[in-house]
């Protein structure tokens, strides 16, 4: 490392992206501690969905997903749900989302994250590799539909992506070959497109490994929250309420959907707001071989602890609002008639986390306008899936001074 880069940094935030960071950033000879409000894996790092799916991640400025967001609007069953309410910085947000959901900005966004999906699967890898103690699990995505002409909307979609530049693996399944890879699908459930060459995990436990990785080489994790960061140019100063103060040579902020309350006074002027999705496990009759995912009612399953992770919903709410019962009698109300052998009385695991969404697309990853703090966020949906990626390249650039060519299109102060 060279002479003037930082040997000492304090990250904000101990979900994936920000443990990934410190992760990479100890990688490069760097001492590291960890500061976060509920502890490791406290945010929604812990209930989503937990896959690395480079063949989906699909920006969320699509104009077909605002259609569906104003014809749900007043619909609070919905998938996407957006409550009414007269929060100003909301409608703000969402002005602001409209305006990027048009192709051209669409396909902006999907090209900027090309590095990431191309080099998250090997992230994971070289994570697992290195004692971070948590299965990467290799299996296909099966999407399933109840008509053909469903699926070939998704075709459609991933023929999209794929003609912005990502690799995209796929086979067309009929009902017989879908009930052979998914022994789950119920007999509405009529075609499929099987996703092959993605992973998954179990996010809590990966992250928590993760955790305990850090820890091992000499972080310590704070369960604080960070209530003002200071920076003279030199050092940056990290303050908590409880009179916790850490001193290093510069800070990364990794707070997920709580990122503008730190990160606006250091030029970042992208807003990020709560992109809430519920999840619960329930126990099922059958063998889950992989991943489910429903696009028609946008509802993401993963094999999990002998049962199945359900994930569904996108609600822009604050980020510490209570769980809202309705959102998941929602997607079990949808899920229900798709699947067979699903308990859905007996799900545990009760879950609602923030997933952090920005207007473009596009997460925030670099420098901001003070020279010791850094941002990291504002993944949206596929956090799990870039952040150790991204705590890779951020690490780099923090080590040099030099901005990694992947990150140009994730510029916080763009």
């Amino acid at each position: 490392m060279s002479g003037n880069w930082p040997r000492s940094v304090v990250v904000v935030g101990a979900g994936i992206v920000g443990l990934s960071t410190a992760w990479f950033l100890q990688e490069r000879g760097v001492r590291v501690d960890v500061v976060d409000r509920g502890g490791v894996a406290a945010g929604a790092s812990w209930g989503n969905a937990g896959w690395i799916a480079p063949g989906l991640a699909v920006p969320l400025n699509e104009p077909a997903v605002l259609r569906y967001g104003l014809r749900s609007l007043l619909n609070p069953a919905a998938p996407l749900h957006v409550p009414a309410s007269l929060d100003p910085g909301l409608w703000a947000f969402l002005a602001r989302f409209a305006a990027n959901s048009r192709w051209s900005l669409w396909t902006r966004a999907a090209r900027a994250n090309l590095p990431l999906n191309d080099e998250a699967v090997e992230a994971y890898e070289v994570l697992a590799a290195s004692g971070v103690s948590a299965p990467v699990v290799a299996a296909p995505i099966t999407a399933a539909f109840r008509t053909r002409r469903q699926a070939g909307t998704v075709l459609a979609g991933l023929r999209r992506l794929r003609a912005a530049g990502q690799r995209v693996e796929v086979a067309v399944l009929d009902r017989d070959r879908l009930a052979e890879q998914v022994p789950l699908a119920g007999p509405a459930l009529t075609a499929g497109v099987r996703l092959d060459g993605q992973r998954y995990v179990d996010p809590g436990a990966f992250v928590h490994a993760l955790g305990q990785a850090v820890m091992k080489r000499g972080a310590t994790v704070y369960a604080v929250e960070v209530d003002d960061v200071r920076t003279d140019g030199r050092k940056a100063v990290v303050r908590s309420a409880n009179g916790t103060v850490l001193s290093a040579d510069a800070v990364v902020l990794a707070t997920g959907a709580w990122l503008p309350r730190l990160a606006r006074q250091w030029g970042v002027r992208v807003p990020v707001r709560a992109g809430r999705g519920y999840s619960f496990t329930v126990p099922v009759d059958h063998p889950v071989p992989g991943p489910i995912y429903l696009p028609d009612v946008r509802v993401a399953c993963t094999p999990y602890r002998d049962g199945l992770r359900v994930a569904g919903t996108m609600e822009f709410r604050d980020p510490d609002a209570p769980q809202v019962p309705a959102r998941l009698d929602a997607i079990i109300a949808s899920a229900r008639p798709l699947l067979r052998g699903v308990r859905w009385e007996e799900r545990t695991d009760v879950w609602v986390g923030p997933r952090p969404v920005t207007p473009d697309g596009r997460p925030l990853v670099g420098a901001t306008s003070a020279p010791t703090v850094y941002v990291a966020g504002g993944h949206g949906m596929w956090g799990m899936a870039h952040g150790p990626i991204t705590g890779r390249l951020l690490a780099e650039q923090i080590t040099t001074g030099k901005q990694p060519a992947a990150l140009t299109e994730f510029d916080p102060l763009r």
